[in-house]
Formats: structure tokens, sequence, C-alpha cells
């Protein structure tokens, strides 16, 4: 039977993308039936949450970082061993850069590409009959993305709801659920989004009850009719593989019973190889950046793209967690550490009493490359000032000092030039990624920047983040290797004590 998919897609953020699609997920479950989810855009929250009731990695998709055979391998993935794959798109449906068709990271660019049906969720707080007048202009923006459904969204009472179902169906739509507003507490907030799923201790609970109000509130049956069959052959998008040597480590596997809850962690990452993917990695994958890769895992060092994690353990990598919270160091049998992004700001307290991380860290740092991604990066400087504007310790293997007090978004994709070589790649090598944080650099120090920075609209940004020796790091997330793909870094080198 061929995989199936759907995408939760709606008029902006906040809409309820997310509570329908972990509602579909949670319900369709309950009913037997296997399901895969991934997220269109860079995110790593929502992503965690699909996690947590798929027992899968979260994965994304995006079409401004990633080329077409990394979309392809991605979205094959997500497809391997369920019944049916739900997309949930970031923003707007439509919203992306003014960029080449299929290449703006618009949700559309997704489900235009890989034929997949969108289920249009609709906050219909506040109107009636003009929700009609929204659904049709969706309906029919793009030729190529089909409107497979609507979903009403926050509605307020029954007369409400045949005002909104009447113009959506006037609109030659199908009404596949009216969602009520109801009293009680949604999923707590904050800075970044919302808060992540590993910090929830009622999130099973939740989730029940979300499938609860699936089953009482959407046509299940009807949306599940309107997803449709994924191509059967996605991987020959991918011309030219490149191959890798698989290592010598055996990987951990990850068993669970296929009606339990996951802890969202990266252990969700940390599975077997999949024989599909084993010997290669698709043009555009960042290359694993070592054999045994220590990595930083707990509430503050948990931004770490499925796909990233997912292709690495794939090409024979070995993934070796740690927390710095706990104050563990990272393993000195490892041969690279990769703090992920977090929330660093949160837990300054506890990071710079962490003494024996500290000094794990250092110590690794001296024969090992360490690499930190955005709140991994704050913590690779001299010292980050939390909230309330109390300075903290931190390791000090670069000399930038971070603020939290003061404050400033700088969110968008980003294109990287790698000045030097490093973990990610030769001089030269462009990755492509975004920013997304509220903290700013109060102190440059001295280190050598690491890379030139250009926003998704080519806007030249300048120098960013830095590096000393063997350490690297920037508020630079990257989701993949510049189009066309670049080689491995085989020209990195580092000396390791025996």
């Amino acid at each position: 039977m061929s995989v199936r998919a759907i995408m939760v897609a709606a008029p902006r953020s906040g809409g309820g993308k997310t509570t329908v699609t972990l509602a579909l997920l949670a319900a369709f479950r309950r009913r037997g039936i296997r399901v895969g989810a991934a997220k269109t855009g860079p995110d790593y929250i929502d992503p965690a949450f699909h996690a947590a009731l798929t027992g899968r990695p979260g994965l994304n998709l995006d079409s401004w970082c990633m080329n077409p055979a990394l979309l392809a391998a991605t979205l094959e993935a997500a497809r391997q061993d369920v019944d049916l794959v739900v997309v949930e798109s970031a923003m707007g449906l439509f919203d992306g850069l003014v960029a080449p068709n299929g290449a703006r990271g618009s949700p559309s660019d997704i489900a235009a590409r890989f034929n997949i049906p969108v289920l249009l969720v609709l906050d219909v707080s506040g109107q009636g009959q003009t929700v009609g007048a929204v659904a049709h202009g969706f309906a029919t923006w793009q030729p190529d993305v089909q409107v497979a459904g609507v979903v009403l969204n926050r509605v307020a009472s029954p007369r409400h709801a045949r005002l909104t179902e009447g113009a959506i169906q006037a609109a030659g739509l199908p009404v596949c659920g009216t969602l009520l507003r109801q009293p009680g507490t949604p999923l707590p907030e904050r800075h970044l989004g919302l808060v992540q799923a590993r910090e929830h201790d009622g999130l099973t609970d939740w989730l029940e009850d979300l499938a609860d109000k699936a089953e009482r509130e959407l046509n299940l049956d009807a949306i599940l009719a309107t997803a449709r069959p994924l191509p059967e052959n996605l991987l020959p998008e991918i011309e030219a593989p490149l191959p890798v040597q698989p290592y010598m480590s055996q990987p951990d596997t990850l068993s669970q019973a296929p009606n339990t809850l996951l802890a969202p962690s990266h252990s969700a990452f940390l599975q077997s190889p999949s024989p599909v993917f084993a010997q290669f990695l698709p043009p555009g994958a960042l290359p694993p950046p070592g054999q045994r890769i220590a990595l930083a895992d707990d509430a503050a060092f948990s931004f770490l793209y499925g796909h990233l994690a997912l292709f690495w353990r794939q090409a024979g990598a070995e993934l070796v967690p740690f927390s710095p919270l706990a104050n563990e160091a990272p393993d000195p049998s490892c041969d690279v550490c990769w703090l992920p992004g977090g929330y660093p700001e949160l837990h300054a307290g506890r990071l710079a009493a962490a003494e024996h991380f500290r000094q794990g860290l250092a110590s690794f740092a001296q024969t090992r490359p360490v690499h930190g991604e955005c709140g991994g990066f704050m913590v690779l400087g001299e010292a980050l000032e939390d909230a309330q504007g109390t300075r903290h310790r931190m390791t000090g293997l670069l000399g930038h000092v971070t603020s939290f007090a003061r404050r400033k978004l700088n969110l968008g994709y980003r294109k990287a030039t790698l000045l030097a070589p490093s973990v990610l790649g030769q001089t030269g090598t462009t990755l492509r990624g975004h920013e997304f944080h509220y903290a700013t650099v109060v102190e440059a120090g001295a280190d050598a920047p690491l890379a030139h920075l250009r926003a998704g609209d080519g806007t030249d940004l300048g120098p960013c983040g830095g590096r000393r020796g063997a350490v690297s790091g920037s508020f630079f997330h990257v989701l993949a290797c510049g189009h066309p793909a670049s080689p491995p870094h085989a020209g990195w080198s580092h000396t390791r004590s025996s």
C-alpha cells in the first residue's frame, strides 16, 4: 500500500496548525495508523512534539536551504515504515522569500513539488461568511497547490459554526472539522516559541485529550481520504549521491512499544542505519563532522535538526549524548564535540557552576574540534548575561560575551561562506541555514570570524562567529550545504593525542 501524505497549513502563524497536526497524529495513532511527520521551514520545537507522538525523528523540509535531492531523501526518510505522513507548514501557506518558485522556502513549494494536498486551518474568530472568500482565495491562488479541505478553528457557537461552514461550502470546499473555542490553558510559550516538549511533565495526558477532541470535532475519515499517495520513487531525484565509507561502530537501536509516547529527546535520532541510506549522503547533506560525535543534549542544548543527525548516523557516525546541565563532559573517546542551540540563557547559573563540564570541554578542545551553534556559541564565549543582567562565566574557549538582557531579534534565512577550514567544511564552502535568536554579542573578543554571512535576499551581513584553534561557533544554524552541494571537508584535519 502506498504511503499517503497531507499538509496542514494556514494563512498565518498562530492559526492552529500545530494543534491540528498534533491532534491528527494522536488520533490516527490511536486508530492503529502508523504516522510520520515533518515540518516545513527551519523549526526545532514543533518537530520535537511530532517525535514525541510518532516515535520517529522530527524532520524538516525547506525548499530554500535544501536542494531537490536532499528534500527527496528527507521525505523518503519520513515515510519509511509508516502509512501516513502529516506535514505541518510554517507561517502562511504561500509565505517565503521573493525567489524562484519552488525554492522560496514556502510551504507551498513542498506541497507542489510532492503533490501533497493541503488541509487549510482557518481561525474564524471575529469572522462570519468572509471566511469563504479567504478559503476561495487560497484554493485558487496557485494552480499546482490543491486545498483539499478546511478545518474551522476557534468557532464560538453553533450559530457561528453554521455561518462559517456554509461559507466554506459555498466556496466549493469540504469542511473537515469544526474546532470549538474552549477554556483552558494552551501549551505555554517562551521567546523562541512553545516550551520544549521535553519540559512538559503532563504532555502524554495533554496529547490524549487532544486525540479525544479530534475524535469529537474533526472528520478523521474525510481527512484521511483527502491524503494522497506520495510518488513511489523519490530517491531517483538523487542523481549523484556522495559515497560514504560507513564507520565500524555499532549504533544503538531504539526499541519502544508501538503505542508508547517517547520521551522527546535526541534518542529518537539515534536509530540504526536504514539500508536505503547506509552507503551515501544525499547531495547537499552536511557530512558528519566526525566518526564519534559528542553531542550536548539537555534542556539547554536541544536544537539539533533531525535530518542532520539522521543522515550522520546513517552514514555511519555515532552520536554520544552528554548533559552539560548535569555537569557532564564530552566523552573523551569522541573525535568531535557539537554544542547545539537551545536555551542556555535560562540555565546560565547552572552552566557556570558546572565545573566538570567546563574543564572537560576545555581538555577536549586541546586536541579535538568543538563547534557551537547559537546557544552553543554563547556557551563557548567568556560570559553570558541572563535576562536580569547578571553576568555568568562560560567556558571561555572563544572570547566573546553575549547578553540576553540586551535583546534584539535576529531572524531569517542565511547563506554562510566559510573563511577557514572547520568541522563545517573547507575554506569557501557555502552553507544554508538561518538565524533565530534574541541574544546579542556585547563584547566581540579578538577571535577570527568563522564565516561571511548573507541574508536570504542577498543582503550582505558581514563576518559572523568566531574560531580559535579547533574551536568554532556562530549564531548561524546550518541545515544544508550550498547549491550545488559542497564536497565533504577532506581538507580539515586535527591531531588527536593517543
